[in-house]
């Protein structure tokens, strides 16, 4: 069933004040708050003070605007664009409102919501792009919230982007049809090779993409991004990442991505899961590649989401070779690690001076072999060791560990679903950890982390390992 929508009472617009007069009256804070606020556009300032605070006159000097050291009097606002009544006068505020009305002028009482023509917004600027954030008056505070959020999400860079846009739409407006064809031009102008050059602060190599662009025509090239969907907790994704999550016409994902975080992307982007979970692959590695690139090809918007980070035990390396070889543009976006969120869920420090100096990161399949490892010296020398994915083969960790030297009663830390509401903490000893292959109701993720350091974590939430391993016995 359809609900209502409320209807605003303000309507918003953006009002031209370029080379126009903007009055401000007032002496103190308040004037200087909307003082700074207007500077951001290229409105003539004018401040009406009979007593400013030095704050705001040094501000005026610095900032090249008008200073009229003078009790108010109407004629000051004589042809202004816009007036702020700032004065915390409630008296002298109404006053200022009812001369501006009676010249026609549009007039702001700062902290009178009920005498305001217009309302200020909370503003996001990117130049000539700009995003105002209005509640009526209700709730400046929600509304500098709010911004903070949007600003957190546009890149600085989009100003610049927008700025090259108007330098191509009358190239556009020739060249490219309308509907389809100039949508799909502007939305690879603004995700493109074009929006990344100008990130990377390289202009002339945005103009030449620009201009390669425009004369590719309907044929778009795709771009693929590999982006780290980190340890599980939605509100640890970069913002980088949930950038290109916005933008993406296809999100290709493993198992282990929450549902949460997929569902950041686009409501109308095309969701792809290739599995690629233990007992549960429901692609090969091979079978994504091709995915990838045929989608590439194609001239999809990809995010190819990786739990962790892409470049740790992702396989991103076959699928960056197979782009590569296929010549399809693409890019990786770091993501936070598993071992760094068990840390942190832990309080653990991974390093510790004079205990602990070196991470070493590797999966427990790597101690089945009969050889050990290259790392495994570095256990013995004090290393952290974060193993991935160790729960079925905890016990050949243990006892390879060992055989390289490593005492028994090294500490061990264990955590599934690190980093989610719904993670699980375990503690104990090298000793312990072959219990841990019996622990079959842990059904998620699973991060171990062995070495010394390991000794300073908080354990006050977490569950002793030799409790499960003396029940069994018992059993």
């Amino acid at each position: 069933m359809a609900t209502d929508t409320q209807k605003l009472a303000a309507f918003p617009v953006f009002m031209r004040v370029e080379n126009r007069s903007v009055v401000i009256v007032g002496n103190g804070d308040e004037a200087l708050a909307k003082a700074r606020l207007l500077s951001q556009s290229s409105a003539t300032l004018t401040l009406v003070a009979d007593a400013p605070e030095k704050t705001l006159a040094d501000w005026a000097e610095t900032n090249d605007a008008r200073l009229i050291r003078a009790p108010y009097a109407p004629r000051y606002i004589e042809n202004a664009a816009l007036v702020f009544a700032a004065t915390d006068d409630e008296a002298q505020d109404r006053a200022i409102v009812a001369d501006a009305r009676a010249r026609s002028i549009p007039v702001n009482a700062v902290d009178r919501p009920e005498l305001c023509d217009f309302y200020t917004p909370a503003l996001v600027n990117r130049a000539p792009l700009a995003v105002a954030i209005g509640t009526e008056g209700a709730g400046p505070v929600l509304a500098q919230m709010v911004r903070a959020r949007v600003d957190q999400m546009l890149s600085p860079s989009l100003g610049t982007l927008a700025h090259l846009a108007t330098q191509y739409r009358d190239a556009v407006d020739r060249l490219v049809p309308r509907g389809l064809a100039r949508r799909r031009f502007w939305k690879a102008f603004f995700t493109g090779d074009t929006a990344r050059a100008v990130e990377r602060g390289d202009v002339a190599a945005a103009r030449r993409s620009a201009s390669s662009l425009l004369a590719a025509g309907e044929d778009i090239p795709g771009h693929i991004a590999l982006v780290g969907a980190g340890p599980g907790a939605e509100d640890l994704l970069t913002l980088r990442a949930q950038r290109l999550l916005m933008e993406a016409d296809v999100i290709v994902y493993d198992a282990l991505v929450p549902e949460a975080v997929v569902a950041m992307g686009r409501r109308d982007a095309e969701r792809i899961s290739v599995g690629k979970r233990k007992g549960c692959h429901s692609k090969s590695q091979e079978e994504i590649n091709d995915l990838l690139v045929a989608l590439g090809r194609d001239g999809k918007r990809v995010v190819r989401l990786k739990s962790g980070d892409p470049l740790i035990f992702g396989r991103a390396g076959e699928e960056m070779a197979a782009l590569r070889e296929a010549s399809v543009s693409y890019e990786v976006v770091p993501g936070v690690t598993a071992a760094f969120a068990a840390a942190a869920d832990f309080e653990l420090p991974l390093t510790l001076r004079g205990i602990a100096s070196s991470i070493v990161f590797t999966t427990g399949h790597d101690l089945k072999g009969r050889t050990l490892p290259d790392w495994a010296s570095l256990a013995v020398s004090g290393a952290t060791i974060a193993v991935y994915m160790g729960r079925s083969v905890a016990a050949d960790v243990a006892g390879r560990l060992v055989e390289a030297g490593l005492s028994p009663d090294t500490a061990v830390a264990v955590i599934e679903n690190a980093s989610r509401d719904d993670r699980r903490l375990l503690h104990g000893t090298l000793s312990d950890l072959p219990s841990l292959a019996d622990r079959n109701e842990l059904t998620g993720p699973v991060m171990t982390l062995i070495g010394d350091a390991v000794a300073g974590a908080n354990f006050e939430r977490s569950e002793a390992l030799a409790t499960h391993k003396h029940q069994l016995e018992r059993a």
